[in-house]
């Protein structure tokens, strides 16, 4: 079993990455590999696509066809054109309630694996020390800070590891995408004089 120092870690460490890429962007792209899967539900966009792809030869014809020399071919067209267009109004609709379904469970199977986790660890292992200060290095006012709130004094509790991991990975992410921006901005003005 993996040290539960490591475990914390590496669970601040999964919700600031979800926090600094966004769920929704994490959605997006399990999304687009679930479609890859030979799944019914890809099957069904796939059929959309292709229905698409009529629609809008269909009404690039309708478009080039004139409705006063051509009545006959631009009423068949139109009709046709109204029918593509209300199947893909309906599987659209359908397809949206599939992503809408799917969004929610992505929700809830994130939710429970990180913040569930973050509220349960610290309630199941409050009394366990994550380690031990050497004993008269720090004045009991640390050490008890140290052990809030039902570890043993003298010793780091769970709680106050997870808020150390959590401030450290924040400060290192904000970094980064400093570094990023800045790296990004230095670029700009690098191409700018180039030019």
């Amino acid at each position: 079993m993996p040290s539960l120092l490591l475990v914390i870690f590496a669970i601040e460490l999964v919700v600031q990455l979800v926090n600094t890429i966004g769920a929704t962007a994490i959605n997006d792209l399990i999304w687009r590999c679930y479609l890859t899967l030979p799944t019914p539900l890809a099957k069904q966009f796939a059929d959309q696509r292709q229905k698409q792809k009529e629609y809008m030869t269909v009404r690039h014809e309708l478009k080039a066809t004139s409705s006063q020399d051509e009545f006959a071919k631009w009423a068949k067209l139109r009709r046709q054109h109204d029918k593509l267009l209300d199947e893909l109004e309906k599987k659209k609709s359908a397809l949206d309630a599939s992503r809408t379904r799917f969004d929610r469970y992505l929700t809830t199977v994130r939710i429970t694996s990180t913040r569930g986790v973050q509220w349960l660890l610290p309630m199941w292992f409050g009394k366990a020390p994550m380690f031990w200060l050497p004993y008269g290095w720090f004045p009991y006012y640390v050490e008890w800070f140290a052990s809030f709130p039902r570890a043993p004094l003298g010793s780091v509790s769970i709680t106050v590891w997870q808020w150390a991991c959590t401030g450290m990975l924040a400060l290192l992410m904000e970094a980064a995408q400093f570094d990023a921006k800045s790296f990004m901005a230095g670029a700009e003005i690098l191409q700018h004089y180039v030019r």
